[in-house]
């Protein structure tokens, strides 16, 4: 390996953990999978949020028990943080069978999958988390494994190479990918069960903030409740993370009970707003607006006045700020929205007729 591949495995790791060190990051860290340990719910019935899910996953694990079968491969995708670790867990309890946890960018080789496979036991649960990462050998020997419950092991190399057929147990596929549209499609059409996890509303959250508390053992109001679950930017592991540190507020500063006002406070002290934007979300933006009038700048532009890598504001930023209405991508660059002024407290300047905004921008 040479210095240029180390440099690129670097870039690529970073682009994979973005948000590891924001406290509204979606990205498990290692505190966050150790509490997640102690908040993941144990069945469906448990579960919050996520109906339509969990009603299609219900039916299709009850009709796998009672023929006395595996379940089908399951292919789970959406935005980390929302659970999709905790169903393949629950998968696993439902049918009363062991769970093999490991991720695509684990499995660099074909070799690396067929040592995992042939030690599956019977209805054993693979989960195979961000399976698009997973390296093309491994992926084509995936494609028999799941249909037909076998593998070719090669033995030797060149023209005396032979493959060797391997039976294997029927196993359970879980993959979960953040990436759907980066599964090819033979490995997309070969999962039985495929499900899409949606961004969780305000009152859900408040569901699963007031179930964390409780394990916790932490006194919160409705009201302390509700303000966390409107910063939670949709997702429970942010929520969870959010309820740790007003936690951690209310027992320094206060009596210890989450109110509303401590909610607010705490989260003030941690630069996160009411909508869910912290110091990085928030730079983007006043950039965009008071540096560059509201765009159309950009990107690499953009990035350098906020101080951030291009990389960062593009996989970090936008995606949130995109789907909560601040800021357009178009393409003469980015742009930011009315709502976006409105919330920096600032008045979008009157367009010309035009429309394109280069007559407020350059003053003329």
């Amino acid at each position: 390996m040479n210095w240029d591949d180390t440099r690129d495995e670097a870039a690529d790791e970073r682009l994979v953990d973005p948000t590891a060190e924001r406290l509204v990051g979606s990205v498990a860290d290692g505190e966050d999978q150790a509490v997640e340990a102690a908040l993941r719910p144990k069945d469906l019935d448990e579960f919050i949020g996520q109906e339509k899910v969990r009603e299609q996953l219900d039916l299709v694990l009850r009709a796998a028990r009672a023929r006395g079968a595996t379940a089908d491969h399951v292919l789970l995708s959406g935005a980390p943080g929302l659970g999709k670790t905790t169903l393949s867990m629950i998968i696993a309890a439902e049918m009363g069978a062991p769970i093999r946890i490991t991720s695509g960018p684990a499995i660099q080789h074909a070799g690396d999958l067929a040592a995992i496979l042939s030690s599956l036991q019977e209805g054993e649960v693979l989960f195979l988390d961000e399976i698009h990462r997973m390296s093309r050998p491994a992926e084509e020997m995936l494609y028999m494994a799941m249909e037909d419950f076998r593998v070719d092991v090669i033995v030797g190399k060149g023209p005396g190479a032979t493959a060797i057929p391997l039976e294997l147990p029927p196993f359970t596929l879980v993959g979960a990918t953040t990436r759907a549209g980066l599964l090819p499609p033979p490995l997309r059409d070969r999962f039985g069960f495929t499900a899409h996890m949606e961004f969780y509303e305000p009152a859900e959250l408040e569901r699963v903030i007031h179930r964390s508390a409780g394990l916790l053992d932490v006194e919160i109001d409705t009201e302390g409740a509700a303000e966390i679950a409107g910063r939670s930017r949709g997702t429970p592991r942010i929520a969870n993370r959010l309820l740790r540190r007003v936690r951690d507020y209310a027992q320094v500063r206060a009596d210890g009970i989450v109110t509303r006002e401590i909610a607010g406070a705490a989260l003030k002290v941690y630069e996160v707003d009411a909508r869910g934007l912290d110091r990085l979300d928030r730079g983007v933006l006043e950039a965009l607006i008071k540096l560059f009038g509201g765009g159309p700048v950009g990107l690499s532009t953009l990035a350098v006045a906020v101080g951030e890598e291009r990389e960062t504001v593009e996989e970090v930023a936008e995606p949130f700020l995109v789907r909560e209405g601040l800021l357009a991508r178009t393409p003469r660059g980015r742009v930011a929205t009315p709502a976006a002024w409105a919330h920096l407290g600032l008045t979008p300047p009157r367009r010309s007729a035009g429309g394109n905004g280069q007559e407020d921008l350059f003053g003329a």
